[in-house]
């Protein structure tokens, strides 16, 4: 029997967990040299039902070790998203004047949704449930949930960011226990094509306007029928006094952390190191209009690259910049580089590829109407490319391998990109099944996924109604996670 880690379609250097359903990432914090990730967790089936916290840890963010189960359900519901925070002044009284860490997250049953939470003294290992819970309840909402809780500095107190509804309610407590309600933001704000759900705020300086700094509010949004994309997150800039988050855009903005089909209720990490500048972030590589149909093995659900958040001052306003984290790096095998080639109808083709790539690829437009990569595995092939006169990158997977679980799955969708003096550069990173595309500096991502019938055996560059030209390329083949766990253990 072959090793779980060798399904065809597990991705190799994404976060799965070992077996059964997992969905939103939860509980991110780094402590004592670990980065901690929780998520929602179904230990008996491939299919969403009875919610737990998975979790793992990791020292670099791109290894993970699987931990047993954090959180279970309990006479107060199952357990929903939430977040985690180091209590680092004791405020909460349960580290006996040192520190340690808090859960925050919402429990669930059918009588409606109420925030609890639980604490650990050993590091994450173990959680006891606060035995006062639920520590926040308002029944007018039958959706009241995904706390993510801070220190705020200014104002010494913590403050809740919760999804209720089609808004977000902020809250403030001393002690992590008792909470009292600060103000509501987004009823009329950002697009509400669905339920609002893993809320996070957090503050971020800003590149090119002299260490001044924004707050960011992160907001997903629930797959609603009538909307093709399914489920997508948003996010809006603005400032933050302590109580309220105010959107330094008109109401009617919508800003897209992602416009692929494939990152949904995404967070940062607390306490991690260099939060100041920028923020860690990870999501579900998923959508729920299929979430529970794609055709993966005995597990279901991976999270996206980790990516580095920060915020930079663009000509319509301050938007956020997504990077992969460096760390990925150390995954890169020997690779090939290319230049100034010229690039046509005809293309120029890389075959004997494997299904695991880091691309770097900068195109001079020149006369081309499209330029684009054809990812090919046997008949079947995945196309990323920019077609010039919309001015639009695109990713087209209608004829990409398993479509057919779902109507809406086989897609071409776009995204708004300015060529920059007739150029665009993209850095992409495919994995057995999926595929993120970071365009315009990070200020564009794309990420989806991928069901191919077979590995990816070639790599084709082409050039559609005219003449473009290669400006660079490097390609990278990866190394998966699981070769080098060996290697990882001598080096701690």
């Amino acid at each position: 029997m072959k090793h779980h880690t060798e399904h065809p379609l597990r991705p190799q250097y994404h976060f799965t967990p070992p077996a059964n359903w997992m969905n939103d990432p939860n509980g991110m914090v780094y402590f004592e040299g670990e980065y901690h990730l929780f998520y929602q967790y179904h230990p008996d089936s491939t299919v969403w039902g009875p919610m737990h916290w998975g979790h793992a840890v990791s020292r670099d963010l791109v290894h993970w070790e699987h931990l047993p189960i954090a959180l279970f359900p309990d006479q107060n519901g199952a357990i929903f998203s939430g977040s985690a925070v180091v209590d680092w002044n004791d405020t909460s009284g349960f580290f006996n004047g040192g520190s340690g860490l808090v859960a925050i997250y919402t429990q669930a049953d059918s009588a409606g949704q109420r925030q609890s939470i639980a604490y650990s003294k050993d590091s994450g290992r173990t959680w006891i449930p606060y035995t006062g819970n639920p520590v926040l309840i308002d029944e007018r909402f039958p959706d009241f949930r995904d706390p993510k809780v801070f220190w705020h500095e200014s104002s010494n107190s913590w403050v809740m960011v919760l999804a209720a509804g089609n808004r977000l309610f902020l809250y403030r407590s001393p002690d992590l226990k008792s909470w009292t309600f600060a103000s509501e933001f987004g009823a009329q704000e950002g697009s509400h094509d669905g339920v609002w759900e893993c809320p996070d705020l957090f503050e971020l300086s800003v590149e090119g306007e002299n260490g001044a700094s924004r707050w960011v509010t992160i907001v997903s949004i629930g797959d609603d029928p009538a909307c093709s994309e399914g489920s997508r997150t948003q996010y809006f800039v603005g400032s933050f006094d302590g109580t309220t988050f105010t959107n330094e855009n008109t109401p009617d903005t919508v800003l897209w952390l992602d416009y692929g089909r494939d990152n949904y209720a995404g967070v940062t990490w607390s306490d991690a190191p260099g939060n100041k500048s920028e923020r860690l972030f990870i999501g579900w590589m998923n959508n729920w209009k299929y979430a529970n149909l794609i055709p993966t093995g005995d597990w279901r659900g991976a999270m996206t690259l980790v990516r580095k958040l920060s915020l930079k001052k663009e000509t319509q306003g301050v938007r956020l910049i997504q990077k992969e984290l460096d760390g990925y790096q150390q995954l890169r095998l020997q690779g090939i580089e290319s230049s100034g080639e010229t690039l046509s109808a005809e293309g120029i083709q890389f075959t004997g590829m494997s299904g695991l790539l880091e691309i770097e690829a900068e195109f001079d437009l020149m006369l081309a109407a499209e330029i684009g990569l054809r990812f090919t595995s046997g008949d079947k092939k995945t196309v990323v490319g920019y077609d010039v006169a919309s001015a639009e990158l695109f990713i087209d997977r209608t004829d990409s391998g398993h479509t057919d679980f779902h109507e809406d799955f086989a897609c071409r969708h776009s995204a708004p990109l300015e060529a920059k003096e007739g150029r665009v550069k993209m850095h992409i990173w495919l994995d057995r099944s999926s595929i993120e595309v970071f365009a315009d500096e990070g200020g564009l991502v794309v990420t989806d996924q991928l069901f191919p019938v077979s590995e990816t055996d070639g790599v084709e560059l082409y050039a559609v109604g005219g003449e473009a030209m290669l400006r660079t390329l490097r390609v990278y083949p990866l190394r998966s996670v699981y070769t080098s766990v060996a290697a990882q253990a001598v080096s701690r």
